[in-house]
């Protein structure tokens, strides 16, 4: 995801003056260990006086194996004392927040203020942010997850085409999103759009679009998921690939940062941070926010022909962000069992509500297909309207019959 850090109050605007550049790039793990094991649950204090240990037992090496097993299970990896967190495997845990200087002699940690349990980790300063801030975070997390969870469904039983889920990204996603204005244009891909709904999407909107009525701001031209907003400054998403990128910074001169996706006030915290370095000091601002991808890549993947489903429960488990945040309000009296019943109860209705509303709704018509992009449409264009139609009508029975010509 990358964003534009500004203070205008239109793309337009953004695009023509001098806005400034802040990147963020989330490193999942696509691999399979390489040792079998399974990976034991860790045990979790609920005495913040007793916090756990800042090293905890996280798998360990991995290795792209996708097409060499069909026997995920025998995969598991070997568990290690030592901290060992993602890609690169060695990777320790800081919670002094420290942007990598442009020309760094040191080693990379990873930017955390908040152990599994919730609990702040010692010898630190907690990011500051307003209990009405903190509220709607986690009322935006639970929200994200909780549609995903539906649409998800949805997708399996045919009621749209293709879905991804964001599950474990929730803390990067809406964390990231408090932490910026809505001036600020952001580039997203597809894990993102809990971006949108912190800054306004609808729940219908969201529907709309994965079921491309004609009520979805694209019109249906876009596959489902592949949200974007100019009224939000969201750019339509589009497939971005990248690993260990916050290292990378260094080359560039760029000040960087990697921070634990997984803990939403470390997110919070960081991305703030270098919103007002990028505006204060004219400069950009690398950030790398660490995570697991906990969901399969999309609805046509099946992950666990390629990873350990020991692996994935325990990111579900021990690892999850919403748990982590969940668990911090409570202590901090901002968040109760009552008040996670009835979220989630208004939630599901209304995810509920958006999908039959977006189901009932028309499609948007065939001539939105071409249209929008020039003010008179060329000779090619209105050729293949042309042959569309022609086709349409040689063979009807192919065509969706819900579906305005």
């Amino acid at each position: 995801m990358a964003m534009w850090a500004s203070r205008s109050r239109s793309i337009s605007h953004s695009l023509n003056s001098k806005i400034h550049f802040l990147e963020f790039f989330k490193q999942r793990q696509f691999s399979s260990p390489s040792r079998s094991s399974a990976l034991p649950k860790t045990s979790i204090s609920e005495n913040c006086g007793n916090p756990l240990p800042v090293l905890e037992k996280i798998g360990a090496l991995y290795a792209v194996r996708r097409f060499e097993s069909t026997n995920a299970a025998e995969q598991a990896s070997e568990v290690r004392n030592k901290e060992k967190l993602f890609l690169d495997g060695r990777m320790e845990f800081t919670s002094k927040l420290k942007f990598i200087s442009e020309f760094p002699a040191e080693k990379v940690h990873c930017y955390r203020v908040l152990d599994n349990n919730g609990c702040p980790l010692t010898s630190m300063t907690i990011p500051q942010v307003a209990k009405d801030i903190a509220v709607k975070m986690y009322r935006d997390m639970v929200t994200l997850q909780l549609m995903d969870m539906v649409f998800y469904e949805a997708q399996r039983q045919g009621r749209i085409s293709f879905y991804a889920t964001t599950t474990a990204e929730e803390a990067i996603n809406i964390a990231s999103a408090a932490a910026l204005t809505t001036d600020d244009v952001v580039l997203p891909q597809y894990r993102e759009p809990g971006v949108l709904l912190s800054r306004g999407f609808t729940l219908q909107d969201f529907a709309n679009q994965c079921f491309g009525n004609k009520a979805d701001y694209g019109k249906g031209r876009q596959m489902p998921v592949h949200y974007g907003s100019s009224k939000y400054n969201y750019f339509t998403v589009q497939q971005q690939s990248r690993d260990g990128v916050a290292v990378k910074g260094q080359a560039y001169g760029i000040r960087s940062l990697k921070v634990d996706g997984n803990d939403a006030l470390a997110v919070y915290g960081a991305v703030r941070a270098a919103r007002e370095m990028a505006i204060s000091e004219q400069r950009p601002i690398l950030i790398e926010a660490m995570t697991y991808r906990v969901g399969h890549h999309s609805t046509s993947d099946d992950s666990t022909k390629y990873r350990p489903v020991d692996e994935i429960e325990y990111w579900r488990e021990v690892q999850n962000p919403l748990s982590r945040f969940r668990k911090w309000m409570e202590r901090n009296g901002w968040w109760s069992r009552k008040d996670e019943a009835e979220l989630q109860s208004k939630v599901k209705e209304e995810v509920f509500h958006a999908i039959q509303v977006a189901e009932r709704t028309e499609k948007a018509p065939l001539a939105d297909l071409f249209t929008d992009v020039y003010d008179h449409l060329p000779s090619n264009l209105r050729e293949q309207e042309m042959l569309l139609r022609e086709t349409i009508k040689r063979h009807p029975q192919d065509y969706p019959s819900d579906v305005p010509i």
